[in-house]
């Protein structure tokens, strides 16, 4: 049967994406970032898994403000790059994997998470910075991925809560899937930023300390954050880190291993967040 083999946390910045692509990777101030995934980089190389569910947001590129859907799941075969004003990156187009991704939804709506589901779609850098981060440049992704847009844009957003429930249900989802895949669960977004208003530019190093240590010990405990804590204190766009407890909520009830763990500022005027978590 397919089974969670670990999850990866990390931020997905723009700016990231367009150092890659523009081969600033080591210019002073984007060297210290890039070093700290060499780990990760490394790990993954030696454990690259089957297929990737990759939770992210969309920024207004698949879908605009007229529809928007609080979880959306990918199930087509291949998903293109978006064109997010300047072009799409250079990147491979996405390869999903149509089987895994119907039967996820199949038992995570029997399981009562209303999932709108997708045929076609293109994906933006909350889905591809995070994938050039831990493989670098490519000419195509060495595994299949499973794009789930989550709505941390426009109010009401989820709840933490709802989101690590609907991990626990992903995970139930994903071993009840009749083939030997190995399965990484990826959680995309945060850590503190805000990208406008007076407070723009905050950044909150306490607050996300605390959120990696809660996340690793805790993750049930946190995923009853309220969301206005995590506005007051990781700023408006902070909200993103609800999706890091889906990731969270499909690992095993064991405590899991730590691989790897980096946090960076600033990055554009956002604070970098990274984890890798091994299921034991």
């Amino acid at each position: 049967m397919a089974r969670v083999t670990a999850s990866v946390y990390t931020s997905h910045v723009p700016a990231i994406g367009a150092a890659m692509d523009l081969g600033k990777t080591h210019e002073p101030y984007w060297q210290p970032l890039f070093a700290g995934y060499e780990p990760s980089r490394a790990w993954m190389k030696a454990n690259t898994p089957d297929v990737i569910f990759l939770v992210y947001n969309d920024h207004a590129n698949a879908f605009s403000l007229d529809i928007v859907p609080t979880f959306a799941i990918g199930c087509a075969e291949t998903f293109a790059i978006a064109d997010e004003g300047w072009g799409p990156r250079p990147v491979p187009a996405v390869r999903g994997h149509p089987e895994l991704a119907a039967h996820i939804a199949q038992s995570v709506i029997q399981d009562d998470f209303d999932l709108t589901i997708v045929n076609r779609m293109d994906v933006d850098h909350g889905l591809t910075v995070p994938l050039s981060l831990l493989f670098g440049k490519v000419d195509a992704w060495p595994c299949r991925v499973i794009p789930f847009p989550v709505n941390v844009v426009l109010y009401p957003v989820p709840s933490g809560r709802r989101c690590f429930q609907l991990g626990r249900a992903l995970r139930k989802a994903i071993a009840s899937f009749d083939a030997p895949l190995k399965v990484q669960v990826w959680g995309t977004g945060g850590m503190s930023h805000q990208l406008q208003g007076p407070r723009a530019g905050l950044i909150n190093r306490e607050f996300d300390m605390a959120f990696l240590d809660q996340l690793i010990a805790d993750p049930e405990a946190l995923s009853r954050k309220p969301h206005i804590e995590y506005v007051r204190e990781a700023g408006s766009e902070g909200i993103e880190l609800v999706m890091w407890l889906i990731a969270r909520g499909a690992m095993s009830d064991s405590p899991p291993r730590v691989v790897h763990r980096f946090y960076h500022v600033p990055a554009s005027n956002t604070a970098v967040g990274h984890l890798v978590l091994e299921n034991t």
